[in-house]
């Protein structure tokens, strides 16, 4: 599975304006929003609100991966946004977060949603893509460093 199959040129933001972790879950879920995939933008920001009350998505090396299977998203969907200046989003190494990829899925898409999630975990863990992704400062420089990265 490839990023270009679930992320929309629309849902990047080289520049979040979010200063805190429920500020930076609703700006992701306004680019998800942005690409037509979310039927209810309230159900599944809460959704995703319960999904990070279980146990941070910020999994370390300065990245969050928030996601969620619900109701009010038609296809799996992906966001991406860069925080400038990190965010404290309770990460497992309890360092700040720069690089945040929202996920979410239809109710009934877990081979796809898992397999996603596989694909996301994978890029963002290669040092030198999450180094050019921190000095990218357009959409079009971030998707260069997805495809360059084969994903």
């Amino acid at each position: 599975m490839q990023l270009k199959n679930f992320l929309d040129k629309k849902a990047i933001s080289p520049r979040l304006a979010a200063k805190t972790k429920e500020e930076v879950l609703e700006e992701l879920v306004s680019l998800l929003e942005k690409t037509g995939k979310v039927t209810d933008r309230e159900e599944f920001l809460r959704v995703i609100k319960e999904r990070e009350e279980l146990g941070s998505t910020g999994i370390g090396y300065n990245i969050a991966i928030p996601h969620a299977r619900s109701k009010a998203i038609k296809s799996l969907v992906g966001a991406f946004g860069i925080s400038r200046e990190g965010i404290d989003f309770d990460a497992l190494d309890k360092e700040p977060v720069y690089l945040f990829f929202m996920l979410g899925a239809p109710q009934d898409a877990s081979g796809e949603y898992l397999k996603a999630l596989a694909t996301v975990s994978r890029f963002l863990r290669r040092k030198k893509a999450r180094q050019d992704l921190m000095k990218a400062e357009t959409v079009e420089e971030i998707e260069k460093i997805i495809e360059r990265e084969g994903l």
